[in-house]
């Protein structure tokens, strides 16, 4: 049995007297962090969105293959828009993601793939089941 190689996973955020975050991930990536209504790039909000967007569309492949139809599936583009709640505390009252695929898959079988990729994606079950946060100082 060969042995299975993970990928790191984690992210820091330094963030100095004046400016915006910079993040590094676990693995060396870099994203510089922006607040400003019309700089580009990512916000922290976005950055949450485009990883359940990410991981939606990687779940879709996997659904797809798992319900044998890959052959009909050529793509697909997901959108994740958030809405602010209007209650406290600050935080998303809903998400919404929608999926447009690419190729000929029917209707069920686009609703299918959808499903399944909600219950294989990671992000979203963590969404959905609200993970322990714990917040230690060093």
């Amino acid at each position: 049995m060969a042995d299975l190689i993970y990928r790191p996973i984690g992210a820091t955020a330094t963030l100095a007297r004046a400016g915006y975050p910079a993040i590094r991930s676990a693995t060396g990536g870099e994203l510089d962090i922006v607040t400003g209504p019309t700089q580009p790039g990512f916000n922290p909000l976005d950055l949450l969105l485009a990883s359940l967007a990410a991981c939606m569309s990687m779940s879709a492949r996997i659904a797809a293959r798992e319900l044998g139809l890959t052959d009909r599936f050529d793509g697909i583009a997901v959108n994740v828009e958030g809405e602010k709640a209007a209650d406290e505390p600050s935080r998303f009252g809903s998400l919404t993601v929608t999926m447009r695929f690419e190729g000929d898959l029917t209707a069920d079988e686009q609703s299918a793939v959808a499903h399944k990729a909600e219950t294989i994606c990671t992000v979203s079950n963590s969404l959905a089941l609200r993970p322990t946060l714990i917040v230690t100082t060093t």
